[in-house]
Order: C-alpha cells, then structure tokens, then sequence
C-alpha cells in the first residue's frame, strides 16, 4: 500500500523540483569542464597526476519555521533527496519577536535532525522596522537564508509557500495597485542564481496539514498567523473566507491561475522593455522623451522604473504612484518641476530628455 495522497503529493512536489535542481548541476559541471552534456571531445584529456576526486553531490536545505507547510516540505526532502544522491539540511531563522523564540528554533532544529537531514542550524536576526513589521521581518529572514547558503555551500533553498499563500499575496498586490508584476505573486524559482524554489505553489495549506497529520509530524502554529494586527493574517482568517462565502469555491485556484497568467504577461513585457530601452536613448545615454511617448504605456513606465532603480531608487520602496509621476514628465509635460523619488533620487525633463539620477 502506497502513502497516503496527502504524502505522495508533497513528495511528488519535492521530487520534481530536486530533479530540476540535478539536471541545472550537471549542466553547470559539463560547462565548467568546457563541454555541454553529450558533446564530442576534440582532444584527449591530459594525464591524471592524482586520483580523480568524485564531485560532491549538491547541497538542498529547506527554510523552516515549524509550522505544517514547512514541516511538511522538510519531511518530503528527508524522503526524496537520499534517493537521488542530493544531500539535504536545513535552517530555521529565529525572528526574536515572541518570548521562547529561540527555544522554538532550538526545538525546529532538533525535528529537522530527526527526519535526517543534515546540516541543520539555526539563524538568529534582529528585525528591522523599514517597510513594516511583516516586510522588515521578511527582509531579515531572506538575508539569513542566503548568508546560510553562502556558508554552507547549498545549491537551492527550498520554500514551504502553498497556493493559498499565493492567492494571498495577489490579493494583496491588489489592493496596493501595483500592477502586473505585483499581481503575478511569487515565483516558482527566484532569487539570485535561481537560488529560492517553491515546489507547494499548486498544492493547498490543507494538503500539507494533512501530510503532517498522518506522518505524525509535529507542527507549530506562529500566533502571527492569526493577529489581526497583521495585513496578511486579516486577509487570510477574514477577507478570503468573505470572498468565497460571496463568489463561492475555487476563489483560491483562480487567484493562484491570475498570478500565473500575470507572470507570463510581465515577463514579455519584461523583455520587450528590455530591447525596446536602447533605442530610446541618445548617442550620450540619456532617454529622449518623444521616442518614450510613443511607446505603449506598460512598456514605457518599465523603462522608467529600471532607469530610477539603476540611478539608486529602492526596488522595495518605488511604487506604481511614483513611477506615474515620472511617466506625466513624458505624456502630460507643462513644465514641471523635478519629481523626487525614494533613495534621493531625481527624476526632471531638461531639453526633451528625461534624466533621472541621485538628488
């Protein structure tokens, strides 16, 4: 009798996701000795003067907070890694906003240890105040995970987010009017190099509860996740369950469809922005206005956007309103004055060029 469909559907996901990681390591090695996968040597390799040492197979951690979705995620690459010759480990960030917190990690790390994984440890930050309390503590977690895997030499980190926290985070792209690229959610690859992988994005919250359940997995539930003082957390326990009362089931699976189909359209647009950029700009590298104005809008604002972050703007910190600013320079110019935007820069029209630099 196989596993329980539940278990099956969270290693299936897990699976998929180390096989992708495999075929990108051994491209990446064939590359590095100068020659792709299958490819015809043209000369004979030099003597070996020493033993050839194997190369060691690559290194997948799972993020862990102790909670059902990265519990479940942890025991599905116990399960699966071994079996295609990946090492796994692990980290849990230990945020220090509730009291016991490093007792929790303490605990989360001994669970990890017991599913077999190793390396495992724990993180300890401070969290900031810039952006929020949810993006500061946010913040602090990624720039753990990637000096854990600097340190430690990982290939991937893989991430507990489900479908339901992408339905989550649509909505709340939403509600900012961020555009697209905020509609189109998280990522099933991110982060530098590809580094961050979502195997959960097309399975719901309850699947890995029930994973958990069955395997008798403990689980910790963070009260975060339900303090109404958090934006998400009133989303999650008020404004999605009001939304399926009034529309009915399936509100989650066609958000989670909305973020896909967003991420297809904003990465074309991505590209097209990307090549239509350098034919806007001027033998001295400046963005000529009349040749911006006949862009379409969504392309044009992308190349605004690129061009305020490249002159030092905060990705986090510059929204579609700013942008929008900088775009009437452009579409609607009656000789205004420079728009300031977040990071000190500047953004003001001079002899039909936009420029755009630090204050």
């Amino acid at each position: 009798m196989g596993p329980h469909p539940a278990v099956a559907a969270i290693r299936l996901a897990v699976r998929r996701v180390l096989h992708d990681l495999l075929t990108e390591h051994s491209t990446e090695r064939h590359r590095d000795r100068g020659s792709a996968p299958g490819s015809a040597q043209t000369s004979p390799e030099p003597p070996r003067t020493a033993p050839h040492t194997p190369p060691q197979p690559p290194l997948v951690l799972v993020a862990c907070s102790g909670g059902a979705d990265s519990m479940a995620l942890a025991s599905a690459l116990a399960f699966e890694a071994p079996r295609l010759g990946i090492r796994a480990g692990g980290v849990t960030v230990d945020h220090g906003l509730q009291p016991g917190s490093d007792t929790r990690a303490a605990e989360v790390v001994l669970r990890l240890r017991e599913l077999g994984l190793d390396p495992v440890e724990s993180a300890a930050v401070t969290v900031g105040r810039d952006g929020g309390p949810e993006a500061a503590a946010r913040d602090a977690r990624y720039a753990a995970l990637d000096a854990a895997a600097e340190r430690l030499g990982a290939t991937a980190i893989l991430l507990g987010h489900t479908r339901d926290d992408q339905a989550e985070t649509v909505l709340l792209g939403l509600a900012r009017g961020s555009g697209t690229r905020s509609l189109s959610g998280m990522a099933a690859v991110s982060g530098a190099g590809g580094r961050y992988r979502r195997p959960f994005l097309e399975l719901d919250r309850q699947t890995a509860r029930k994973a958990c359940m069955v395997q008798s997995l403990p689980v910790w539930d963070d009260p975060h996740n339900s303090d109404p003082a958090y934006t998400r957390s009133r989303l999650r326990h008020e404004g999605l369950p009001a939304l399926e009362k009034c529309l009915g089931k399936g509100v989650v699976e066609a958000l989670a469809r909305t973020a896909q189909l967003s991420r297809d359209d904003a990465d074309a647009l991505d590209a097209w922005a990307g090549q239509a950029e350098a034919t806007v700009r001027d033998a001295a590298g400046l963005l000529e206005c009349a040749k911006l104005y006949a862009l379409p809008p969504a392309v044009r604002r992308r190349i605004l956007r690129r061009a305020a972050i490249e002159a030092g703007a905060p990705a986090g910190s510059l929204f579609a309103r700013h942008i929008e600013e900088v775009d009437r320079l452009i579409t609607g110019w009656r000789g205004q004055k420079a728009i300031n935007l977040p990071g000190k820069v500047v953004a003001q029209r001079q002899g039909g060029r936009l420029v755009i630099r630090q204050g």
